[in-house]
């Protein structure tokens, strides 16, 4: 038995089918690392399964008023990571009590068991969950003003629930906002990056994970990878906030995301560049300064709206 897709410390994928993942630390919605939010776990659907962790702020203004909702989407090219490792936990949380917003954070299934769009049925499943649920810990939220945001696949995600929001209107729910971070997007076509001497190993990368995650049959203009391929109503887009990092070898995908967007006519579109910081850099620091300020950033575009 060999090993035939390998992200070393995370995922290896043998020739039998057999996939083995090495996790970060991770933490129970129940240990207690800050008095400014907590968090539960909930099951969304137990049969495939599906499930999420709900972060609360401790210091909301009452405790009956609405307040915005923020469901996100962790990263991980969409055959790693869980809402349960500790950066997300940690990084979560503090944006809850910053951003005095509930977050509803998605544990959809992983490729390559699970292949796309499978991942983008079970967050849009979430939102539906959202829609009718009792849950007690979302009695605050207002779910007409429900923001989505994920980073790296979860950013790919974000958008794609966007498209099938607006394409499948869900009668109670208002997407007011799209947050992307370092999106994980691509194409058959390469950049001019990926094509530059020094890139051969982060293309490698990203085409091992594509190669996990799409469909078979599939090639990287899937409307999944490129953008491009989607198609939906782009008067209705919400607005949209993208956040890259100069370091990222995704960076120039996602300034790609941006004038894409405006070139279709979205009417509010912006880009934030994180100058020095590297992918996914909110998760593996998830208390650095960098991390506060997109914090903040993404605060002041929730109460913007």
């Amino acid at each position: 038995m060999s090993i035939v897709a390998e992200a070393p410390g995370f995922i290896q994928v043998f020739s039998n089918g057999t996939v083995k993942r090495f996790a970060p630390q991770t933490v129970s919605h129940s240990d207690n690392l800050s008095n400014t939010y907590k968090a539960k776990d909930v099951t969304i659907d137990p049969s495939k399964p599906i499930a999420a962790r709900i972060f609360l702020p401790n210091t909301s203004d009452s405790a009956t008023k609405p307040i915005p909702i923020l469901i996100y989407f962790h990263g991980g090219g969409f055959c790693i990571g869980s809402t349960t490792w500790l950066g997300y936990h940690v990084f979560l949380g503090n944006l809850s009590a910053t951003a005095q917003a509930i977050v509803l954070s998605v544990d959809y299934r992983l490729a390559p068991e699970n292949k796309l769009p499978i991942a983008y049925d079970d967050c849009f499943a979430a939102l539906e969950w959202l829609s009718s649920n009792s849950e007690p810990w979302l009695q605050q939220a207002d779910l007409s003003r429900v923001f989505l945001s994920g980073d790296s696949a979860g950013g790919n995600i974000a958008h794609q629930i966007t498209i099938k929001t607006i394409k499948t209107n869900i009668s109670n729910i208002r997407i007011k906002g799209l947050l992307p971070i370092h999106p994980f997007f691509g194409s058959t076509i390469r950049t001019e990056l990926e094509q530059a001497d020094g890139s051969a190993n982060d293309v490698a990368m990203n085409d091992m994970f594509w190669k996990l995650s799409l469909p078979e049959g599939s090639d990287r203009d899937f409307y999944g990878c490129n953008f491009e391929k989607g198609e939906t109503e782009w008067s209705l887009f919400p607005a949209v906030l993208v956040f890259v990092a100069g370091m990222d070898f995704l960076k120039e995908r996602g300034v790609m995301y941006v004038e894409f967007l405006k070139m279709k006519g979205v009417k509010k579109v912006s880009l934030v560049e994180a100058e020095g910081e590297s992918h996914v850099f909110h998760a593996w620091n998830p208390e650095s300064e960098a991390t506060y300020l997109l914090q903040k950033q993404i605060s002041s575009f929730i109460q913007s709206l």
